[in-house]
């Protein structure tokens, strides 16, 4: 899962649990006013809608791994560089840049999170 050797705990669940396509586990992560935005999609609110998203999106593809190059943890502040590689339904692989960018709350569990990244090499 990472490419680097310093990857913090939280960044470890969460890619663990989407590289395992375990969009309840993902979703558990977030706190119940928890916040999610993929992309340009709309935001998702609370742990409800973003399991649905989540599980919505993984069914999509066969497999994903996320490398992580780079993690930056700034107070309650985390932004992670990855290469994420994704296995089409097709069974074509394809690699695609990722910047991920969340806050936690003072229980540690995540309450605002965004995904950066183009997708349409994934999906053409």
């Amino acid at each position: 899962m990472s490419g680097n050797a310093m990857v913090s705990d939280l960044a470890q669940q969460v890619f663990a649990r989407v590289d395992t396509k375990d969009a309840a586990g993902f979703a558990a992560l977030f706190e119940p006013e928890g916040r999610c935005t993929f992309g340009n999609y709309d935001v998702l609110a609370g742990p409800e809608q973003i399991e649905a998203a989540a599980a919505s999106f993984l069914a999509s593809i066969a497999a994903i791994s996320h490398s992580i190059r780079h993690e930056w943890v700034i107070g309650d502040d985390t932004i992670v560089e990855a290469q994420v590689a994704y296995t089409r339904l097709d069974g074509k692989a394809v690699t695609v840049p990722v910047v991920s960018i969340w806050r936690t709350g003072a229980d540690g569990m995540i309450e605002d999170y965004r995904v950066f990244y183009d997708l349409t090499p994934v999906f053409a």
